[in-house]
This record gives structure tokens, C-alpha cells and sequence, in this order.
């Protein structure tokens, strides 16, 4: 695994990479980094430059500012730019989902092929369930404690998940930034959305994969709208192989 910077708009951004040929490149979801999406695309290296880039306001990407999914997806622009790649599959897990789809909207000229694995985001129009809206406010109101408490404040959130991956979780936390913490907590709390109705999702011309999530952060309900109304897209069931589905999505297409 090679490790690499890139600048753009006042934040140095930190990304990761292995392989090469056609790019992949995997964003994560909020208060993250890339040590949760680079597993996915990681075992691709074999036949694919795979990228995970710390998001901005994420991980070693440092970025206390308001936020916004135009600068996300910008971002990976600036990223593919910096490598000398003209297109890529630009995919997301989680809230990373909500980066890879403004992105294949503002540009989808370089967007091979979009990957999203368990959407968080429902438009506009729809907002974030009950459930999402009440946890994002939770996470945020335990967040905004950083500056003050420090990022060890964020440990508990994550004393939950399953064992395999709850020790790569709290490594992460030591490495944040307390001001990027509250910016990304703040902008996922907002409810702000990367696309506003299902005319955008309709809009979408490149081949799509979509791997539904199953628990109230991330609905099968988010996942069956976009599968809706993406012209060009397969469906994977949750239990699947995820990296064996990306793998022989991105065979398929011609980039």
C-alpha cells in the first residue's frame, strides 16, 4: 500500500492506493477514514490501481470548515487529476455513498461506473428517516464535545460495533482532528443531501452496483429507490461477497 497527499481549496488531503490499471477508488463514510473503505477494493489490486482517500474533514485529511458534497465530489476530481487518470469507478460505502453520487452527477464524463454499498441518502425530497435524523443528532451532540473534551469523546460511539471491526475503529479515532470532527459531524447532522429527487437518480448514465443495507442507518428503502430509478444498475443482495461483487462488476465494464 502506497501512501500519498494532494491539495485542493485549502485542505491537504491524504489518500491511499495499491495496484495499478483502471482506478477504483472507494470513499468512507463520516468521522471515518480510509482504513473502512480500503478493505473492500484492497483484494482488486491484483488487476486495478484501488484508491481510498481519506475524506475531507476525515482521518488525515484535516478540515474544520463548512462542508458540502460539491467539495467532496470536487475532491475526487482533484484526486483522480493528481494520479493522471481520466476516469474511474468512484464508489462509497455508508455516508462515502453520498460523495460517490454527487460525483457521478458533476462529473460523469469521468465516471466509469458507480459503486454504492449500503446508501445512507435518500434526496432531498425525502430527507433522513426518523431514525437516521435522531442518531445523526445524538453522534453530533457527542461530536461538538471535541474541541473542548478532545476526539477521545468519540470512543463510546464506537464501543458498539462487531468485534472485527471495532479496534480498527477506536485506532482511527486517535488520529482525528478535533475542529474536522465537528465540521463532518456538523454536515452529517444537517441532513443535507447529495442529490435532491429521483429525477437526479434518473439522470445517472454510467453502470451502476448497488449492495442494499439492512439496519435503520442505512434502509433497504434507500436502496430499492435507487434501484428504482438508476437506468443502468445491478443489485447485489447485503450477505454477498462485497469485494468479490465490485471485482466483477468493474471486469464488465470497458474504461
Amino acid at each position: 500500500m502506497r501512501e500519498f497527499w494532494f491539495e485542493r481549496e485549502g485542505a491537504r488531503l491524504f489518500a491511499v492506493e495499491d495496484g495499478e490499471g483502471r482506478a477504483i477508488v472507494m470513499l468512507h463514510g463520516g468521522m471515518a477514514s480510509h482504513v473502512a473503505s480500503f478493505p473492500l477494493i484492497a483484494p482488486l489490486a491484483s488487476r486495478y490501481r484501488v484508491l481510498a482517500p481519506d475524506v475531507r474533514g476525515n482521518g488525515k485529511s484535516w478540515y474544520g470548515e463548512r462542508l458540502t458534497f460539491d467539495q467532496l465530489a470536487d475532491d475526487v476530481a482533484a484526486l483522480l487529476d493528481h494520479i493522471g487518470a481520466d476516469r474511474a469507478v468512484v464508489g462509497g460505502v455508508s455516508g462515502g455513498t453520498g460523495g460517490a453520487l454527487r460525483f457521478a452527477l458533476r462529473h460523469p464524463g469521468r465516471t466509469a461506473g458507480l459503486v454504492l454499498v449500503q446508501p445512507v441518502y435518500a434526496g432531498e425530497e425525502r430527507g433522513y428517516t426518523d431514525a437516521q435524523r435522531q442518531t445523526f443528532a445524538m453522534m453530533d451532540a457527542v461530536a461538538s464535545r471535541a474541541l473542548a473534551e478532545g476526539v477521545q469523546v468519540l470512543r463510546p460511539l464506537y464501543a458498539g460495533l462487531p468485534p472485527e471491526i471495532r479496534e480498527k475503529a477506536l485506532a482511527m479515532v486517535d488520529g482525528f482532528d478535533a475542529a474536522s470532527v465537528v465540521a463532518t459531524s456538523h454536515f452529517i447532522a444537517s441532513g443535507a443531501q447529495p442529490f435532491t429527487s429521483a429525477a437526479d437518480l434518473r439522470s445517472l448514465s454510467m453502470p451502476t452496483l448497488i449492495v442494499p443495507g439492512g439496519d435503520p442507518l442505512h434502509p433497504v428503502e434507500v436502496a430499492d429507490f435507487y434501484a428504482e430509478n438508476i437506468p443502468d444498475r445491478s443489485v447485489s443482495v447485503p450477505a454477498t461477497d462485497v469485494t468479490a461483487e465490485i471485482g466483477a462488476f468493474c471486469d464488465r465494464l470497458t474504461m
